[in-house]
């Protein structure tokens, strides 16, 4: 009879803990088999015209990451004992940033006894839109404060098709919002979209595409120069300046990412990261999609935004794949491409 019953047992569900804190936002997530369970996170937020600092951000983590641990378990109604495995950001990213989370992780970890996980910062972009979207093979758009790639899966890697050759596209929205003193809070993008609905008048800017890859900083060098000046005459508004450059740098992104499905012969596109929350991006790819006959697929500000569920869904796949981190082996890498990683759970 013993045995009857425990064949109707279901089967033992795999929990992971995420910590994510690689540039401003300090997250801790739970993932149950593809459930989020809890998702808490905090951002370091600066006074208009300042950017975070590697030091004050990692300082900002350490005040709270623990209260964000214990709101993650809090909500998803678990102890340590059931977790069963902790995933961490290992990089790319800020250097003092990924060393506070790095740390608390690798502690927690040996506390709780519980098998460790270094993840790659960009894949937990990628794997948490696969999951919530359900995009079996897509097109990525992967646009951050630090990142801008096009990726696509290939023979057990995530393949870069096109990048940045300077500086990310977030960062480049995020350096203008300084110019123009635009606020931080909730997001120097997120503002820049607003204001830019009420901009009326396009102004012309450099559009650099090279080939497969895209370069910001020239755009950004002759905004820099030409804003106050452009104001102060009255030739446009602060309104067409964020207009005029979202319409830019977002066409820009959208052809490199048609090249790249045309290559791949992919009729699905996902785009990921903290620019992804972008409506007006997510609509300009939305267009190309559809003369394509191809399916945009992206996500709120939940999960497109640095989280920790992230990379604890990464940890997920990667722990169900017969993959741990040792601890001598747990370190952090801010230069971590995409690309270096062994994608040992998809085939």
């Amino acid at each position: 009879m013993q045995s009857i019953l425990c064949f109707f047992f279901p089967a033992t569900m795999t929990v992971v803990i995420g910590f994510e804190g690689s540039a401003n936002k300090i997250g801790v997530g739970i993932i149950r088999d593809g459930e989020v369970l809890s998702n808490p996170r905090r951002t370091y937020i600066t006074p208009p015209g300042q950017g975070f600092m590697p030091s004050d951000t990692a300082r900002h983590h350490r005040a709270v990451i623990l209260t964000v641990l214990k709101e993650a378990l809090e909500e998803a109604g678990l102890k340590p004992a059931d977790i069963d495995c902790v995933a961490y950001t290992k990089g790319p990213g800020m250097g003092a940033p990924l060393v506070t989370v790095a740390i608390v992780a690798r502690t927690v970890a040996q506390l709780w006894g519980k098998p460790l996980l270094g993840v790659n910062h960009c894949i937990g972009h990628i794997e948490m839109g696969r999951l919530i979207t359900k995009a079996s093979n897509p097109t990525v758009l992967y646009v951050s404060g630090g990142n801008t790639q096009v990726i696509a899966y290939s023979e057990r890697r995530y393949r870069i098709f096109g990048e940045t050759i300077d500086i990310a596209v977030g960062n480049c929205l995020d350096r203008f919002a300084r110019v123009i003193k635009i606020s931080n809070d909730p997001s120097p993008g997120y503002n820049i979209e607003q204001m830019a609905k009420t901009g009326t008048q396009y102004v012309e800017l450099p559009y650099t595409v090279k080939g497969m890859d895209v370069s910001f900083s020239g755009i950004l060098s002759y905004i820099e120069e030409a804003a106050n000046k452009m104001l102060s005459s009255g030739q446009c508004t602060a309104a067409d300046l964020c207009f005029s450059l979202q319409e830019t740098v977002f066409a820009m992104l959208v052809e490199i990412t048609e090249r790249a499905m045309a290559h791949c012969s992919s009729q699905e596109v996902l785009i990921v990261g903290g620019v992804g929350c972008n409506l007006r991006l997510q609509e300009m790819m939305g267009v190309m999609c559809e003369e394509r006959g191809a399916k945009l697929f992206a996500t709120d500000d939940r999960f497109c935004i640095d989280n920790g569920a992230m990379i604890a869904q990464a940890g997920w796949e990667m722990f169900q794949s017969g993959q741990v981190t040792e601890l001598e082996d747990s370190w952090i890498t801010q230069r971590y491409r995409t690309d270096e990683v062994e994608v040992t759970w998809r085939d």
